[in-house]
């Protein structure tokens, strides 16, 4: 009467081991899934429940895929071809010289042999801001939370040189041959599984130059720039450019500037340096002219500096001071409290970002020069790190007005906002891509932003909502001036 009772015991034990077997093995399965899912499904939260017992990975949300398999005429190729490339705002012709010199060191380009005791340490360069799309994607190179399984990501970078590209043909009157390249990558990209998962709403991609570059709306060849943000495939994707332009899918990010730092330390002995500074002038404006733009202010704004004996005037162009050298301009900023930051042949400025490297207040005359640009990148509180005069129209900028209003700004205030300004310095640089910092730069934030915004786009898709809806439109918020009280 025993064997029998003991016979039961052992196959319930038996059943036992196996129903648990299989439980675990449901579990790691599901946990598998939903992790090659990632954020898309958004069911990693319901595992955790489910087995919270289990490491997060550290780069759950933030896995990047890159499309390695571009062709190479989209990007290596033009730097192979360097000297096709032009340096400016100008074509390419045998006047101008090409980028060829620009390109080393991945793009930072060559190191400041001689920094005059203006530069404090070996990681500047003399960059050209056209190459911003070279640094950044030699920066990807380095991400850490890089995965070779699309369906993993949560983001897909295209590393396609847009702006180089653009600009072999940006004057050329045939829309065509303007037109062609940008046609022919958006549909190498729509032919890609990759495409399918999103239609193209978690590509991204970076320009060197402003996103109005690539926003021509008419087929009309006197029309400035390219049609690529205007073709359907791009329209489902996110450009970052040093200028973001009236639609939402386009992003800016900070232009890059000289100082590439190589480790936390050098970031460190510069804000010091900074901070320690003297600065005789009360303001200055480095910049050139517009006499061609009637509705520009610089010509006012230079005749106030002239006028003042507070205000250091560096004319640069070609008529005046070579401002391509990095000593040159970073010795003016240095020693000025504030620097004039009026918008040229358009809104926004590197001279900005190398005011706010040099620990200089920057003074801003349209929100779009920096309000309501580098979202990821400044304080909401502009107040905190900058002085806004709003300038409307020409008229609108009264004789003195700018002296006056500095003027009456107290030291400590003053003191303030420069603090603010040296604490910005590692977030509004690249640093060299053959390092990491600890700290966060300006492509550690832009990436957290894409992230988010491609995050926001899966919260609709996951609410059975339009995606595209909100997705493309304009926003003409970036371009007005905040109301003010009667």
């Amino acid at each position: 009467m025993e064997k029998p009772l003991a016979g039961k015991c052992h196959k319930e034990v038996w059943f036992g081991i196996l129903v648990s077997f299989v439980l675990c093995f449901t579990i790691l399965c599901f946990d598998y899934s939903t992790s090659m899912l990632g954020v898309y499904n958004g069911v990693n939260l319901l595992v955790r429940r489910v087995h919270p017992y289990i490491t997060r990975d550290s780069c759950y949300g933030r896995y990047i895929y890159v499309h390695d398999d571009l062709p190479a005429k989209f990007n290596d190729d033009l730097l192979k071809n360097c000297q096709n490339l032009t340096t400016g705002s100008k074509p390419k012709n045998s006047d101008t010289q090409n980028m060829c010199r620009y390109i080393v060191n991945l793009g930072l380009g060559p190191e400041i042999e001689e920094p005059e005791g203006v530069l404090a340490n070996e990681s500047w360069f003399i960059t050209n801001p056209y190459l911003l799309e070279v640094i950044f994607h030699n920066k990807m190179k380095q991400y850490k939370c890089l995965t070779n399984n699309s369906n993993q990501a949560s983001a897909i970078y295209v590393p396609s040189y847009v702006g180089l590209d653009a600009s072999l043909h940006l004057w050329d009157f045939n829309l065509t041959v303007r037109d062609y390249s940008a046609k022919d990558l958006v549909g190498w990209l729509s032919g890609k599984p990759e495409w399918k998962k999103m239609w193209g709403r978690d590509h991204f991609m970076v320009a060197g130059r402003t996103s109005w570059d690539f926003r021509r709306q008419k087929e009309n060849s006197s029309d400035w720039g390219t049609n690529l943000r205007f073709l359907p495939e791009s329209m489902n994707m996110s450009m970052l450019s040093v200028e973001g332009s009236l639609w939402k899918n386009d992003f800016a990010i900070p232009y890059p500037t000289n100082f590439h730092p190589k480790n936390d330390s050098d970031v460190v002995q510069w804000q010091n340096r900074v901070r320690s500074q003297k600065r005789p002038f009360l303001f200055t404006f480095v910049g050139a002219p517009r006499p061609d733009m009637k509705d520009s202010i610089r010509g006012k704004l230079i005749d106030q500096c002239q006028a003042s004996s507070n205000c250091k005037f560096l004319h640069c162009g070609s008529s005046g001071i070579n401002c391509n050298n990095p000593v040159t301009v970073m010795r003016v900023f240095e020693s000025s409290v504030y620097c004039l930051q009026p918008p040229g042949d358009s809104h926004t400025r590197r001279s900005t970002f190398d005011s706010i490297l040099a620990g200089c207040i920057p003074v801003f005359f349209h929100p779009a020069t920096a309000y309501t640009q580098y979202l990821w990148h400044l304080p909401e509180n502009h107040t905190k790190y900058s002085v806004f005069i709003p300038v409307k129209e020409v008229e609108d900028l009264k004789e003195g007005i700018i002296e006056k209003t500095l003027l009456e700004i107290s030291k400590h205030e003053a003191l303030a906002m420069r603090e603010e300004v040296i604490r910005l310095i590692p977030n509004l640089v690249y640093a060299d891509p053959r390092s990491r910092l600890e700290t966060e730069d300006a492509f550690d934030l832009t990436v957290q932003g894409i992230l988010e915004r491609i995050e926001n786009v899966r919260e609709v898709i996951r609410e059975r909502k339009d995606p595209s809806i909100g997705f493309a439109d304009e926003d003409n918020f970036k371009f007005t001036f905040p109301e003010t009280p009667e």
